[in-house]
């Protein structure tokens, strides 16, 4: 089986146009072959024309998870209690799940027992995050006030107990907050008082 070959691409999502290379075909031919290789379990959809091979999923690690979630929504970074818990700033752990800042519309995608989740915000707050070894990730802090945010909305709901205060700068979830709403200020002000920050 060719499926093998897609194996040795140097990459860990592959397009339409690199299994029309890898096995010499034609574009047309390769989405016919990769539907054919979803449905034999070679090979795993991402989203339209994009694709992992099961080998390199079954094996993945942390950081190439969050990359598939940076690829599967453009422009998105990893935010909320996976970017807390990467950190190691929170307790509190999502099995099975990988959360996503997105300035498109709100979205859960599925892979497998893995489920993707993009979460709608507003342009001007999509700020505070970088780019570490391939994968767009929130500083600790905006990890943070983007929970804050979005619970303060109701669109969120985190176990705070589960946070250590201690390891963040408050002035800088200060600095990201402030720009939001009363609501999360009043909100913000409410969680310092409760956790002694």
């Amino acid at each position: 089986m060719r499926a093998i070959e897609l194996n040795n691409i140097n990459k860990l999502i592959i397009s339409i146009e690199d299994i029309a290379k890898v096995l010499s075909i034609n574009k047309d031919s390769a989405k016919v072959t990769a539907n054919r290789y979803v449905k034999n379990r070679s090979l795993l959809r991402i989203k339209k024309d994009f694709y992992i091979t099961t080998n390199k999923y079954e094996s993945l690690n942390e950081k190439e998870l969050f990359q598939m979630a940076n690829a599967i929504q453009v422009p998105s970074y990893i935010s909320l209690t996976s970017a807390l818990a990467y950190y190691n700033l929170s307790t509190q752990q999502l099995r099975g799940m990988i959360e996503s800042i997105t300035t498109k519309k709100t979205n859960s995608v599925k892979v497998k027992e893995i489920c993707f989740n993009f979460i709608l915000i507003k342009k001007n707050l999509y700020t505070g995050f970088i780019q570490e070894d391939d994968i767009f990730i929130a500083l600790p802090e905006k990890a943070l006030a983007d929970i804050v945010y979005l619970s303060s909305l109701g669109r969120y709901s985190c176990d705070f107990d589960a946070v250590d205060f201690n390891k963040l700068n408050k002035n800088k979830v200060t600095e990201y907050i402030r720009v939001t709403n009363q609501r999360t200020i009043k909100y913000w002000e409410t969680i310092c008082k409760r956790y002694k920050i």
